[in-house]
C-alpha cells in the first residue's frame, strides 16, 4: 500500500591554428595571387567531427574495466557499503505524515525510535555493523496531473537539503527515492545529480508508480520498469561515481510483484553501483516471506532488501510486524537492506 505525495568529458574547442604564409622570395612565385590564395585555403585542415557520445561511452567502459580489476583484486571498491554493513532505513518524507515513519512523528521522537530499531538489528546480528539511513521520497507520484501532465512532483531544494542535514547530524546515509508517474527516468534522474555528488547520498527507484507504459495515472495500476530502465540508472550513477571520484553508490529497486521488473536476467551490474532488489509489499508475515522468495530470492540480482510497515503489517490481528530475529531466521539470503515505513 502506498500513498500519493510525492565522462561528460569537457571537450576543449578544436581551434585551428592558421599559420601565416611566408612571403615568397624573388623569382619564387609559381602562380597567380588568386591561385596562391586558393591553395592556402585548401591547405587548412578541415574541422574534426567529434562524437561526444562515443567518447563518453569509451570513458565509461574504461572506468568500468578499472573498477572490475579492483574488485577482482580486493573483493570490492574502496568505500563500498555492502556487504560489509547492513543498511537499516526509515522511509517517508519529512514534510508528509502520511508517507511513512520519517515524517509521521515529531523529529526527535522519530529519531529516538530509529535508534531503538538500529539497536534491535545490531543485537540480532552482531557480526555485521548497522548503517542507518533516511530513505526520502523525493520525486513523488501525484493524483493530479500537474502543469505538464506527468503526475509527479519534486521536493523543494530546502526539503532535500534539510533531510540530508538530518542524516549528517545523526550518522546516517540518505536515499533519494524517485516515483516518475507518467515521466521517465531519463527526464527525472538528472534533477537529483547535484545531491548525488555527495558521498552519503544514494538512490531508490520505484516501478510501482512508473506509469508511462501503462498510460494511466499512478494508483490505477501497478507500474513497471524493464531491465533497460535499471541499466540506465546504473550507468547514470556509475558516471557520477567516476566523475566525482566517489565510493560506490547503492541503488534500491522496489519490487513486490512479478511484473514490476521485467527481464531481470538482463540487468547488467557495475562495481560502481550496488543494486538492492527490495521486497516492499505489506501484509501478514507468510505473504511477505512468500513474496520475498518468489520475486527476490528466485530472481537474484545482487543484494536483497525487505520492508516492514508499522501501520499495515500488523493488520488484522493476530498478524504482527516481524522482528529483526524473525527476518534473519526466515529469509534466505538474509537481506542487507531493511526499510521501515
Amino acid at each position: 500500500m502506498r500513498y500519493f505525495s510525492s565522462l561528460s568529458l569537457g571537450l576543449t574547442s578544436l581551434g585551428l591554428v592558421l599559420s601565416l604564409t611566408t612571403l615568397p622570395g624573388c623569382g619564387s612565385r609559381s602562380g597567380t595571387d588568386s591561385e596562391n590564395a586558393t591553395a592556402a585555403v585548401d591547405s587548412v585542415a578541415k574541422p574534426v567531427v567529434v562524437d561526444t557520445l562515443q567518447l563518453k561511452r569509451e570513458a565509461m567502459r574504461r572506468d568500468s574495466l578499472k573498477a572490475d580489476s579492483i574488485v577482482k583484486a580486493s573483493g570490492q571498491l574502496p568505500g563500498a557499503i555492502l556487504p560489509g554493513k547492513r543498511i537499516v532505513a526509515f522511509y517517508g518524507n519529512i514534510r508528509a505524515k502520511g508517507m511513512g515513519i520519517l515524517g509521521r512523528e515529531p523529529k526527535e521522537q522519530m529519531l529516538a525510535k530509529f535508534r531503538k530499531v538500529q539497536k534491535e538489528w545490531q543485537e540480532a546480528d552482531p557480526s555485521i555493523p548497522v548503517q542507518p539511513a533516511l530513505h526520502s521520497v523525493t520525486i513523488t507520484a501525484q493524483a493530479a496531473a500537474g502543469k505538464d501532465g506527468k503526475y509527479r512532483l519534486m521536493n523543494s531544494k530546502a526539503t532535500i537539503d534539510e533531510t540530508i542535514q538530518w542524516a549528517k547530524d545523526n550518522g546516517c546515509i540518505v536515499f533519494l527515492d524517485v516515483q516518475v508517474g507518467l515521466s521517465d527516468l531519463e527526464n527525472e534522474l538528472h534533477k537529483l545529480e547535484p545531491w548525488l555528488k555527495d558521498p552519503i547520498v544514494h538512490l531508490g527507484i520505484d516501478p510501482e508508480f512508473a506509469m508511462k507504459t501503462k498510460g494511466v495515472r499512478p494508483g490505477k495500476k501497478i507500474g513497471t520498469y524493464d531491465a533497460k530502465d535499471v541499466n540506465y540508472t546504473i550507468n547514470f550513477l556509475a558516471r557520477i561515481v567516476s566523475e566525482n571520484k566517489l565510493p560506490p553508490k547503492v541503488l534500491t529497486v522496489h519490487r513486490f510483484t512479478q511484473g514490476m521488473i521485467t527481464n531481470t536476467k538482463n540487468i547488467k551490474l557495475d562495481p560502481r553501483v550496488q543494486v538492492v532488489m527490495h521486497m516492499d509489499g505489506w501484509g501478514n508475515p507468510t505473504l511477505k516471506k512468500d513474496s520475498y522468495k518468489a520475486y527476490i530470492e528466485k530472481q537474484m540480482v545482487q543484494y536483497t532488501g525487505f520492508k516492514l510497515f508499522y501501520e499495515y503489517d500488523a493488520r488484522p490481528a493476530p498478524h504482527h510486524i516481524m522482528t529483526a530475529k524473525e527476518v534473519l531466521a526466515e529469509l534466505n539470503p538474509k537481506p542487507l537492506y531493511i526499510q521501515y515505513q
